[in-house]
């Protein structure tokens, strides 16, 4: 059992870490291999793993870990003016203006982004993976980040983990 929690809390990380992964089917496909798991166990390491790995998503929003040199040297060298690169940030223009209001009222409001989050950790909408971004770019403290990410994707993967045995259950099977 216990060899199966640790392989569960490493598609979990890697799944935070590669959003192509997805958790959610390994975790389905765990709990109805017919291991006596608890699902409470599989929500528990889950949650651990996901939010570990988020947390490297955060810290890179906020500036707390620097990117690969060849990643930054990439995102901030000087590149000659070409229209192709103005039209881009023409139509992107309103995304940029949007994104830095939406910034500004997190500043303003804190606890919508904490419920924001904490419903995206849960439900998956808006994508955990934009809130979790943003948490970072408009500085939420640690504490509530971790807090409130641990409860969601405990709910969320707790529950996802005891659905197979429910509907075995509930359909006699």
């Amino acid at each position: 059992m216990l060899t199966w929690l640790c392989i569960t809390f490493g598609v979990a990380f890697g799944s935070a870490v590669i959003p192509v992964i997805s958790i959610e089917v390994f975790v389905i496909g765990l709990m109805t291999s017919g291991n006596s798991i608890p699902w409470l166990a599989v929500g528990a390491v889950v949650a651990t793993g996901q939010i570990l790995g988020k947390l490297l998503y955060y810290l890179a929003a906020r500036g707390s870990i620097r990117l690969p040199e060849f990643l930054h040297c990439r995102l901030h060298r000087e590149r000659p003016p070409s229209p192709r690169r103005h039209r881009w940030r023409l139509r992107t223009k309103k995304l940029r203006g949007w994104l830095d209001t939406l910034r500004e009222r997190c500043h303003r409001h804190p606890h919508w982004m904490a419920s924001t989050y904490g419903v995206s950790s849960v439900v998956g909408l808006p994508p955990f993976m934009a809130t979790t971004v943003l948490a970072g770019l408009v500085r939420m403290r640690m504490s509530t980040f971790v807090t409130a990410g641990l409860l969601g994707r405990f709910v969320r993967f707790s529950a996802l983990a005891a659905s197979p045995a429910m509907f075995a259950g509930a359909f006699g099977l």
